[in-house]
């Protein structure tokens, strides 16, 4: 295919996924309120963790701004949309690479698939559940010394829980793409292996940079799961070559 062609495919497989994420989305915000009520439930489990070690501590949800109210019904349901309609944007995803594929390396993307739907759907669910935990942490440094009302706006702590959500997700869809490129024969597990210390540590510096919250715990949430994926990934990589090293040597004979 020509660059131009590349283009092309891209656009489309771009307009199909965005088209789903859309309808996803409108369908969601049939389940507003209900969806509403679960982004929100992070925060009253880290307020009622906070009451169990300091009771004096009051904690308070504020809006404001009259257009705030419909931002944050956009950004439940879009994300909302997101989650919904990973399958078909991954999809699309796959779709994308499989031309570039030789005809017996088109069956590894359904692998690709296989792998990157629940990847991206669990690391959403540890990004919401770690949630609680983090607002505690930092809402334990009020002072509980003195009386004081925490208001917490309702469209930053929104913005946060879901940016966490969506890091976590793609965060997790590290280790398919490393066994991905592996198959296609772009990257060997011992190199892989060579880069391991810097991929690791890249994934702390990367939590560090990718968690909104700030708060240790998130960034270690994201940092060890993303390298323990990746140490998977690396030993997958390595079975896969020493299968196609023995392929060879049978092929030689």
């Amino acid at each position: 295919m020509s660059l131009a062609d590349h283009l092309r495919e891209l656009r489309y497989r771009f307009i199909v996924a965005a088209i789903a994420i859309v309808i996803a989305s409108s369908l969601a915000a049939i389940w507003y309120n209900q969806l509403y009520l679960v982004v929100m439930r992070p925060y009253l489990i880290a307020v009622d963790m906070l009451k169990a070690s300091n009771p004096n501590l009051t904690a308070s949800t504020v809006i404001s701004g009259v257009g705030t109210p419909i931002m944050l019904a956009l950004q439940v349901c879009l994300v909302a949309g997101l989650i919904v309609a990973a399958p078909i944007w991954l999809y699309q995803l796959w779709a994308f690479i499989v031309p570039a594929l030789m005809a017996n390396e088109k069956k590894y993307a359904m692998y690709f698939l296989g792998a990157a739907i629940p990847l991206f759907l669990f690391g959403v669910l540890v990004g919401y559940l770690i949630m609680p935990q983090g607002i505690s942490v930092m809402l334990s440094f009020t002072p509980s010394s003195i009386p004081i009302t925490n208001l917490l706006e309702v469209n930053d702590f929104l913005k946060l829980q879901l940016q966490l959500m969506v890091i976590f997700g793609l965060g997790f869809l590290m280790p398919v793409v490393v066994v991905g490129i592996n198959l296609i024969g772009l990257v060997s597990s011992a190199q892989l292996a060579k880069a391991r210390t810097f991929v690791i540590f890249g994934t702390f510096v990367f939590g560090a940079a990718a968690t909104p919250s700030t708060d240790p715990f998130s960034m270690l949430a994201l940092a060890l799961p993303m390298s323990l994926l990746y140490l998977a990934a690396e030993r997958v990589c390595r079975v896969n070559d020493r299968r196609k090293a023995k392929a060879a040597a049978l092929e030689a004979v």
